[in-house]
């Protein structure tokens, strides 16, 4: 019986489906003007001889529709007949884009639109294409810009012409940006971690300037990273939003939620079983290092960072790492890096987008998974920090998809361009007068990311002035070539008898030696011309003449610092040493300085930084001395208080400098003073340093006395960029020792 009834259902099934489906054995096209009919077959997949059903005909109608090339599709299945009506889409013969003035814009908008001469015209297509040209005209500042179309048919030819009139309206410039909510880090740092920027007369390049919604993103997803990194790990920014004012600019605010400190836990690393431990000993002790402190994005990535090296140095092309994250007690994170091996693809391509001024070879030469290569996930990420360290985006994405087979990818990188350029105007007051100065700095000169560094300073008796182009990847190398052109001037005729004069020219490079240690050789030509008067001093007068020489320097760098961006942590090592080659008094110049950072609270952003600083100038001929311009002075940074070069053994009443000289500095910030003057941030420091000497007459005074002095530093916030001050009070000094109490520096981007 129950056999019966299945058999009874089963034919009643299949009477069911025949009844609603039919062979095509011939098909009748109508409405078709320029496609052919074997396209069209081809398009609805339409195969004479097969059965079609009401689903399979549907889904030709689709298919049909989905090639744009048809305003209308009908069609009917009568007597194996496949009757299909159409009506095409009009050919867009011309389109153009008027009401915008500059040309580039315009090719960049008919370049980017989906409709172009000689295709089929859709509406959607349309609305899709007045869309893009809204965001893209947003995303440069025209909020208010206002889109019309006018389409014109040629019934006989079945083509149109589309004119798009733009009304570009006034820019929508950000007037002001504001943070609001339980922030608890004041608005100067926020300003300088988002690359939304205030409006300024003077900032006419940059596009930061203006209201852009894909901006905003990148600004909350900036702010969030730099939050996590000092511990607050479920920061969130809550929302954002942009108040229009009467003048017809914004208010962008950003509301943000920072939440409380979080802190590491428990940390496990889970390898391979092919994998030996013992490599990994290294991050087994920093994972004890770092437990029980605030949690802090740089730590991960510094730990993923030698997991990189690892795999680099045993040959591990096809690995991946993952990081899992757990929460427990609150406020603490275990976390758990799986290190894998990942499924084996290659690179087929790789796409860059977005650099409009930067040349594409710039961000190729920091790829280090190239086309081609092996797809090591960890080697990728280190290309794109590698693209971000170049510090001239605002932006840099990346995105891998399916390449041509199932074993090869298509990378997609998109970066945004930033301003790249600064200026800065520097000013002292001291005892004896003014020292003005200022420079201009670019870091993407050309596109090319050649950072050019010039700058001047003047003051009563001296002119001294360099210019500095630095090319990375000279000759793809990976190496960076430096040239630098110096101009010095001290004019002491009228004073102390002496005038000298120098022109000089240096060439090197530099390049990671070893992990974290930088080496950089270099060679110094220079022209030198000293005068003197009958009111010189004996030894001077004996010095007089021209002096060319030649110099091999080299500097060693090891740097362990966490970030090079606001520094907590970490310390940098410099060694630099001068080297006569061809010099008639052979001065062997040696400079070592040290720097330690360390965070000293837990409850807010306050860091101590302690520096020592030592240099040695003497000749290594008996019978030469240290010439006047190659004597030891202190730098201008490590001693605040004092007037540049103005301490020290003094011959014929001049500041003659020293052999020896030795500073240590200590400083803080101190971010609790005036905390609700977010504009303001204080810092404290205390200088210490001596100037000491004199190889040429030992009837000089060699000065051998430490100078101290203390003060605070304010870094001011102005509508015409940041403005530092700082105030000192000597402590000890000589009498002979010309104070500077006041000094400021004004900087801005371009």
């Amino acid at each position: 019986m129950n056999n019966l009834v299945i058999k009874i259902l089963f034919i009643t099934f299949v009477l069911i489906n025949v009844s609603y489906s039919e062979i095509i054995n011939e098909i009748n096209i109508t409405g078709n003007k320029r496609i052919p009919e074997s396209t069209i077959q081809v398009i609805g997949e339409i195969r004479i001889g097969s059965d079609y059903d009401d689903k399979k005909l549907n889904d030709i109608i689709k298919k049909l529709y989905n090639s744009l090339f048809f305003e209308n599709v009908s069609l009917n299945l009568n007597n194996n007949i496949l009757n299909i009506d159409l009506i095409e889409n009009p050919i867009v013969e011309d389109i153009q884009i008027e009401g915008i003035k500059k040309d580039s814009l315009k090719e960049f908008l008919l370049e980017n639109i989906s409709l172009k001469k000689r295709s089929s015209f859709s509406d959607i297509i349309l609305q899709k294409d007045l869309s893009l040209i809204k965001n893209i005209l947003k995303s440069n500042g025209y909020y208010f810009v206002d889109v019309k179309t006018s389409i014109n048919i040629d019934d006989n030819l079945n083509s149109c012409n589309i004119i798009i009139d733009i009304k570009q309206g006034s820019k929508a410039k950000i007037k002001n940006i504001k943070f609001i909510g339980d922030k608890k880090i004041n608005n100067k740092k926020l300003y300088e971690i988002i690359a939304s920027e205030e409006h300024k007369f003077w900032k006419i390049i940059s596009k930061n300037v203006y209201l852009d919604q894909s901006r905003i993103n990148l600004d909350k997803r900036l702010i969030q990273n730099y939050y996590r990194n000092l511990g607050f790990y479920k920061v969130d920014v809550l929302d954002t939003f942009a108040e229009l004012d009467k003048e017809g600019n914004f208010n962008l605010i950003y509301n943000i939620n920072a939440g409380d400190y979080y802190y590491f836990n428990n940390l496990k690393l889970n390898l391979p079983q092919d994998y030996d431990i013992k490599d990994f000993e290294f991050i087994l002790n920093y994972f004890d290092k770092i437990k029980g402190k605030k949690f802090s994005s740089d730590d991960l990535n510094k730990i993923l960072y030698e997991i990189d090296l690892i795999a680099e140095s045993r040959l591990y092309d096809f690995i991946n790492s993952e990081v899992v994250e757990e929460i427990v007690d609150n406020n603490k994170i275990n976390i758990t890096f799986n290190v894998k091996d990942s499924t084996k693809f290659y690179v087929e391509k790789i796409n860059i987008y977005g650099n409009y001024n930067t040349l594409e070879e710039v961000i190729r030469n920091e790829l280090i998974v190239d086309e081609g290569d092996p797809l090591n996930e960890l080697l990728f990420n280190k290309s794109i920090n590698n693209i971000r360290g170049l510090n001239i985006f605002s932006n840099v994405k990346a995105d891998i998809k399916e390449g041509s087979n199932q074993n090869l990818k298509e990378i997609d990188i998109s970066i945004e361009e930033k301003p790249t350029g600064e200026i800065s105007l520097a000013a002292g007051v001291g005892t004896s007068g003014t020292t003005i100065g200022g420079g201009i700095v670019e870091k993407n000169f050309l596109g090319k990311g050649i950072n050019l560094n010039t700058n001047l300073e003047l003051s009563d008796s001296s002119i001294k002035g360099q210019f500095i182009y630095t090319r990375p990847n000279f000759a793809y190398t990976d190496n960076d070539l430096t040239t630098r052109l110096f101009s010095n001037s001290v004019d002491n005729l009228t004073d102390f008898g002496y005038k000298v004069s120098e022109l000089g020219f240096s060439l090197g490079t530099r390049y990671e030696q070893y992990q974290n240690l930088y080496f950089s050789p270099n060679l110094k030509l220079s022209s030198e011309d000293l005068k003197t008067n009958s009111t010189a001093s004996k030894s001077l007068r004996n010095q007089e003449g021209t002096y060319r020489d030649m110099y091999f320097e080299y500097g060693l760098n090891y740097d362990l610092r966490n970030s090079r961006y606001r520094t907590t942590s970490g310390n940098i090592t410099s060694f630099f040493q001068e080297l006569p080659l061809i010099s008639d008094s052979n001065e062997l110049i040696n400079t070592f300085s040290f720097t330690q950072f360390k965070k000293l609270s837990s409850s807010n952003d306050m860091v101590g930084k302690a520096s020592i600083y030592l240099k040695s100038i003497n000749s290594i001929s008996k019978d030469n001395d240290v010439r006047i311009s190659k004597r030891g002075k202190i730098p201008y940074s490590r001693l605040r208080g004092f007037e540049k070069g103005k301490i020290g053994p003094i011959a014929n009443n001049d500041y003659i400098g020293g052999n020896y000289v030795s500073a240590l500095n200590l400083s803080t910030n101190l971010p609790f003073v005036l905390p609700s003057f977010e504009a303001l941030e204080f810092s404290y420091f205390i200088d210490a340093a001596n100037v000491w000497g004199v190889d040429f007459d030992s009837s000089v005074d060699d000065s051998n006395f430490i100078r101290t002095s203390t003060g605070v530093a304010l870094d001011l916030l102005t509508p015409v960029g940041p403005l530092s001050f700082s105030l000192t009070q000597p402590i000890t000094k000589k009498n002979t020792d010309r104070t500077e109490s006041f000094r400021f520096n004004l900087g801005t981007t371009f």
